[in-house]
């Protein structure tokens, strides 16, 4: 009870700040939020899996929490608060096993709830419930997948386990490494069945839909996945793609020091303690088994997925981090004043954590404070403005969640995220060059797209030769969004003056700085 009223309290005291600054509509402090909606609605509304309701699009990057919320909309109408209200119902199911989870594991209730409030707090999940995005329901199924590991003896507990790996993959593909860990630690504790039976479980809906998506688009990965995610090919770029993955991605990766340096530390010196005292390998694996496979999962992580961005696509790792390595430092939540003294190294780790846990609240606090704004400043009025005068039109385009989820255009993104048109321009971290220009002028020609809203500095240059900038819109204070200022440019040069007399007469909103071009 007293752990559901201090971080729902918070979250709703977020919620009503963000009220206040969007004119009491609440808006998601990132634009992410709004692709997966933009999916739902088509899918819901018109058997479209995409971001437009005209061709199919691959760019949700979790395939099953973007099912669920195109139900939702079946059964519930269209509304853009769906994924608020699915947060919260997986929130206070994050809290209740948590809860269940650490009173198998202490006695006093007060040493439950520091233990529960500390891992909400520590993967700042009221911004995840906040965000409107897929990253609770991967925590709840954390949670719950160890919940039912700690009673593994239980038949109920065992489907549980496995079924909790059947949904994750399909709700972040990162889970992928997470299943491969455990399937090894079974491996060399010899539970061969197990193994076998966690990467078939696992695998098997991901293989599904990558068929599916390959069909369809030509990749077996989502769009998001295929561009942002690290490439291995064994090839002549082998040497530098291995350089990336180890140096920049993992030891020269200041994330890794934020987010899993010191539960990996700390996971050490427990293991190499508990080794000294063991004399048969596989018992000291089986008691360590989680831990392992944690310590594992977060440099695998680190090396081939991301640790950027709210702290969101690290979300589980910590939760589950979390619930491994404290009931092995069980007598530093019952009694830390006393413990610091004889465990000063572990103590240390301990605190740590804390200040880095004070840093993410910061961030998070700051992610809340201004990214909503940011995002009904920029994103929301550039959908309104859309939808009054181009609902239907053909727009080039990059942040495309809210101006797809609001209006019915038809949509070219440079991005690649929603159209796989341009991924080859992105993958790798490529870097827009005149072959890009050639492509975005030969192809908006063809396909006569009118205008395009972008960040003008995400085409480094290369903006066609015939699109002609009609106006900027800047904000104030940026935080959320990539950049403060968007670009709208009529590619239908008989449009221009039309564009600007559109721009000029639209109500936007006060804080939105508008310059026409001359």
């Amino acid at each position: 009870m007293i752990i559901g009223i201090v971080f729902f309290g918070i979250c709703l005291g977020y919620y009503l700040n963000v009220l206040l600054k969007t004119d009491a509509h609440y808006i998601y402090p990132i634009d992410d939020a709004y692709i997966h909606l933009a999916i739902a609605k088509n899918f819901a509304l018109y058997d479209v899996w995409g971001v437009t309701r005209y061709q199919f699009s691959s760019t949700s990057s979790s395939p099953l929490f973007t099912y669920l919320l195109s139900v939702m909309i079946k059964i519930f109408g269209n509304s853009d608060q769906l994924p608020l209200y699915f947060n919260m119902v997986f929130g206070i199911g994050t809290v209740y096993f948590l809860n269940e989870y650490f009173a198998g594991i202490f006695e006093k209730i007060g040493s439950i709830v520091c233990a529960v409030l500390f891992i909400l707090l520590f993967s700042v999940l009221h911004l995840q419930l906040l965000s409107g995005m897929e990253h609770v329901f991967h925590v709840f199924l954390i949670v719950f997948n160890i919940f039912c590991f700690s009673r593994f003896q239980n038949k109920w507990a065992v489907f549980g386990f496995y079924f909790s790996l059947l949904l994750m993959g399909l709700v972040r593909f990162e889970s992928m490494f997470y299943f491969v860990m455990l399937a090894f630690v079974f491996g060399v504790t010899k539970k061969w069945k197990e193994a076998i039976l966690v990467l078939l479980v696992g695998f098997m809906p991901i293989l599904i839909f990558g068929y599916f998506n390959e069909q369809q688009d030509g990749y077996f990965f989502p769009n998001s996945v295929v561009v942002k995610g690290t490439k291995l090919s064994f090839d002549s770029n082998f040497p530098l793609q291995l350089k990336s993955i180890l140096l920049d991605n993992f030891l020269f990766n200041i994330s890794f020091y934020k987010i899993g340096f010191f539960p990996v530390v700390i996971s050490l010196i427990l293991m190499l303690r508990s080794f000294k005292n063991k004399n048969n390998f596989e018992e000291f694996v089986k008691d360590h088994f989680l831990v392992i496979v944690f310590s594992l999962l977060v440099i695998c992580h680190s090396m081939f997925a991301d640790l950027k961005g709210m702290f969101r696509y690290e979300a589980y790792i910590l939760v589950g981090f979390c619930m491994v390595l404290i009931p092995k430092m069980k007598p530093c939540f019952v009694n830390f004043i006393n413990k610091i003294r004889n465990e000063k190294l572990i103590s240390g780790l301990i605190i740590m954590n804390i200040v880095l846990m004070g840093y993410k609240l910061f961030v998070a606090h700051m992610m809340l404070e201004k990214g909503g704004k940011n995002v009904y400043e920029q994103q929301f009025q550039s959908a309104r403005f859309l939808n009054t005068y181009y609902n239907t039109s053909k727009v080039v385009a990059n942040d495309i969640g809210a101006i797809t989820y609001y209006t019915d255009i038809h949509l070219l993104d440079i991005a690649g995220l929603g159209s796989v048109e341009t991924i080859r321009f992105n993958e790798a971290e490529n870097h827009f060059d005149k072959s890009f220009k050639i492509f975005l002028t030969e192809y908006c020609h063809k396909n006569k797209y009118e205008m395009a809203v972008v960040y003008e500095n995400w085409l480094q240059g290369e903006v066609p030769d015939n699109w002609k900038k009609a106006a900027v819109l800047k904000i104030q204070d940026k935080f959320s969004v990539a950049q403060d200022e968007v670009s709208f440019y009529s590619i239908d040069y008989g449009n221009l003056q039309q564009l600007k007399n559109n721009i000029k007469n639209f109500n936007w909103n006060k804080n939105v700085q508008v310059t026409i071009v001359d």
